[in-house]
């Protein structure tokens, strides 16, 4: 029978290795909150500097999102669905069901950034669910 220090130690272990899951999806939750608030800052503060590259104020960013990401804008319902972490980033699929009844899978590449944190660096958005495999 292992020690409880041993125990211990696998528990750890074991939350560990979902911790860049739980902090990537808190961060999606986060940001589609953002979206429903309209709350450009917000929703932009979650953006990778890659994203910020492409669209550089919060303006062009919100109106980006608005216009093609439809369903992550103003999602019906939705819930996190398969994830996987290859080395620094962070694939987690979002099943949404959009206001007009269409169901939408969003795929979300979250990116880890220099000081520690995620950031969001890109979502494909298939029409099904769930997607294809991550």
């Amino acid at each position: 029978m292992p020690s409880v220090s041993q125990r211990n130690s696998q528990a750890r272990a074991f939350v560990w290795a979902e911790e860049p899951v739980d902090t990537a999806r808190s961060i999606i939750q986060d940001q589609i909150a953002a979206f429903l608030n309209d709350d450009a800052d917000a929703a932009y503060s979650f953006a990778s500097p890659a994203i910020r590259g492409k669209f550089p104020d919060k303006t062009a960013f919100f109106d980006m999102v608005r216009r093609g990401y439809q369903p992550v804008y103003r999602p019906g319902n939705f819930a996190f669905g398969r994830s996987k972490v290859v080395g620094d980033q962070v694939i987690q699929e979002v099943l949404i069901s959009a206001p007009d009844g269409k169901d939408w899978t969003a795929v979300y590449q979250l990116m880890k950034q220099p000081d520690g944190s995620y950031k969001i660096n890109g979502v494909m958005m298939l029409q099904s669910a769930p997607g294809p495999e991550i």
